[in-house]
């Protein structure tokens, strides 16, 4: 689908030299007396790369028409991750390499977005929170807590991330998906 320039946004995915981008970024500027343009940061949904791009306002664009999906996760092999849509019960499965540090926060029966284009993934998106076991961190020690600092702890799925000092091994934590980082305490 062919749109204008002007109605770039953030998130969309657009096809630029016959390649899948996602829009990071869209600045409209107008410098001086020449005419408006999208200023934007592209990133490649093959390669990653992340580059600038300017647009005259009114410069046709394609948008891909990009399809979403929710899934939910089933099981890993040895490189291979499993998803089945939820409304029509199709396997779909996903290489290591494009579920990437996702991994780490994937649990069995979780529900994620799966965006397709042309019935082919192109993007995982994970729920903003996940609970997470504290497989391993360092015992806590009386008077640590004056400090109010944290310590490591190895949480299931690998991920490692500082948690408060009362946090021990066995316990559940809520962990940031997009940062890694410690939420809360979600209970035993």
């Amino acid at each position: 689908m062919s749109i204008t320039a002007n109605d770039i946004r953030k998130g969309m995915i657009i096809l630029f030299n016959n390649e899948l981008c996602q829009v990071v970024e869209v600045d409209f500027v107008r410098p001086g007396n020449w005419r408006a343009m999208a200023q934007t940061k592209l990133r490649s949904v093959k390669t990653g790369a992340i580059f600038q791009q300017r647009f005259q306002t009114t410069e046709k664009v394609d948008e891909a028409s990009v399809e979403t999906r929710t899934m939910q996760y089933l099981y890993a092999g040895e490189h291979l991750y499993y998803f089945m849509d939820v409304q029509t019960y199709d396997q779909m499965e996903m290489n290591d390499d494009f579920i990437g540090d996702a991994r780490k926060f994937l649990k069995e029966q979780m529900e994620v977005v799966v965006k397709l284009y042309e019935g082919k993934p192109i993007g995982l998106e994970l729920p903003s929170s996940v609970e997470l076991e504290v497989i391993d961190t360092p015992p806590n020690v009386r008077g640590n807590t004056a400090s109010g600092g944290g310590k490591p702890a190895t949480l299931e799925g690998g991920h490692v991330t500082n948690v408060p000092f009362f946090v021990e091994v066995g316990e559940k934590v809520r962990v940031d998906t997009r940062t890694g980082e410690y939420l809360e305490r979600a209970g035993k």
